[in-house]
């Protein structure tokens, strides 16, 4: 069963419910109104033909005296009386009440008075029972029983009203339908085109291909809002999952091209060559490198590389970067601007690996006699580590890419200093992975700055605060005051 046929049919239903309610209770309220003020005109009516008939016991005989004149509300065809003895036999009754033949209602509290509706030649009848009582010697005596009945001239209306109630029940259900077919088929036609535009993407393969936007801002605009969105993701992951194999393909390629020729240049020479051997060994130890790499990316994204969380004084694991990078023969400056006392909550290797990656970056893409400037500082609960260098830079609209695997703003000149094009993922992904993120400057020719952003650890922070506020209570004014 479609929605649409679903949500038809649940408005109607509900339709129907409520009306049939409101119907009934219009019905009965107007029928109960209409009743009442008949059952007051028929008790008033008794009273007045009861105070005139006069009732007593004659021996074992109940003996009933009635008007010598019927009162005036008789003498119209509506209104009706008849006197009955106990035994329901009919002892008077007014002259246009005809062949009368209804007696006293079996089921009836005979007790007391009550009121009943008979049908009379067709006719509805409202009738008013009351029971007649003379004093006697034994006590209260039941001598008869006096009726007075009125036409119910309301049933018409009663039932005109019914039959209005119902005529109009079934038009606001039929338009009911008509309306309810019309507007849902309005509302779920973008479910259709959805659903067709979305095959139409599944038979043609095309994750280029985007939804209709209908221009509309509700449930639906927003669904086809948020497929959009999901479809231009699937692109990038499909574009990037393609250019990750391209790039996989084609660095693994170089070296195993030059191990292979190395191997054939030493087996037709019939010894081992060391400088080739020594070739041999780089490129392996290059694709090592890359396999190491390509396994914790892929360990990262599966989030089966847990991170440690422990307090790490950043400015140690800065430090131990900064020494071991001293260490190497490097043809370019390295300066250690600033160092601020900072800890943070993290894994250290990673962290350590983090700023590894960003200053090798730096030194790669930095030529001879450049200057490569380490800063590290806290501010606003940050711990902010500045990586400047006064490289190549790097154009804007590279920019945005330089995060992707495998993405080289230069490949060839890339390839030839080593990388691989994974170091600037990897930090971005141990950045992200510890609540922070790296952001990049750069101007082409003039160099780039990286800024790694770590939140610091709140016990710390606060103490922080606390000791720089001691510090500065305690610190000696600047002018002594004047005595």
């Amino acid at each position: 069963m479609s929605i649409k046929f679903r949500l038809i049919a649940l408005y109607t239903l509900i339709l129907v419910f409520v009306f049939v309610l409101f119907g009934s209770a219009v019905y009965i309220i107007a029928r109960t109104t209409l009743l009442n003020e008949i059952d007051q005109d028929l008790s008033q009516t008794a009273t007045q033909l009861r105070a005139q008939t006069e009732a007593f016991v004659l021996g074992d005989m109940a003996v009933l005296s009635l008007p010598a004149e019927e009162l005036d509300v008789f003498q119209t065809a509506t209104n009706f009386f008849v006197i009955l003895d106990t035994r329901g036999e009919i002892l008077a009754k007014s002259q246009n009440l005809g062949d009368y033949h209804v007696l006293l209602d079996p089921h009836g509290p005979q007790a007391d008075k009550y009121y009943s509706t008979v049908m009379h030649n067709n006719q509805p009848l409202r009738v008013l029972t009351e029971p007649l009582h003379v004093d006697s010697v034994d006590g209260r005596s039941l001598v008869g029983y006096l009726q007075v009945a009125r036409l119910v001239e309301t049933q018409a209306v009663l039932d005109q009203l019914q039959f209005i109630l119902l005529l109009v029940g079934l038009a606001a259900v039929g338009l009911s339908l008509l309306l309810g077919a019309i507007l849902t088929h309005q509302l779920l036609k973008p479910l259709d085109d959805i659903t067709a535009a979305a095959l139409q993407i599944t038979k043609a393969d095309d994750l280029s291909r985007r939804l209709p936007d209908s221009g509309r801002r509700d449930e639906i605009g927003r669904l086809t809002l948020v497929l959009n969105q999901t479809l231009e993701r699937l692109e990038r992951l499909f574009h990037s999952r393609q250019r990750f194999l391209a790039d996989v393909s084609h660095e693994l390629r170089t070296p195993l091209t030059t191990i292979r020729g190395n191997v054939d240049l030493m087996r037709r020479m019939g010894e081992a060559d060391p400088e080739a051997l020594d070739v041999v060994q780089d490129e392996l130890q290059r694709m090592t490198r890359l396999v190491d790499d390509l396994l914790l990316l892929a360990r990262a994204d599966t989030g089966g590389l847990p991170i440690q969380k422990r307090p790490v004084e950043l400015d140690g694991v800065f430090l131990d970067v900064y020494r071991q990078v001293q260490t190497l023969n490097l043809s370019i400056h390295l300066v250690l601007k600033e160092v601020d006392q900072v800890c943070v909550v993290g894994d250290e290797d990673r962290l350590k690996q983090l700023i590894l990656n960003l200053v090798d970056n730096a030194i790669k893409y930095t030529p001879s006699g450049g200057t490569v400037n380490l800063s590290l500082s806290k501010e606003n609960g940050f711990a902010s580590i500045e990586i400047s260098d006064t490289g190549v830079g790097i154009p804007a609209e590279d920019i945005p890419l330089i995060f992707d695997r495998f993405y080289r703003v230069d490949k060839a000149r890339s390839r030839n200093l080593g990388g691989s094009g994974l170091g600037l993922s990897i930090a971005k992904w141990i950045a992200t992975a510890h609540g922070g993120d790296i952001k990049v400057k750069s101007v082409p020719g003039e160099g780039s700055t990286f800024y790694i952003l770590l939140p610091v650890e709140p016990d710390r922070e606060a103490n922080s605060t606390i000791d720089r506020e001691i510090k500065q209570s305690s610190s000696p004014p600047l002018f002594e005051p004047s005595r």
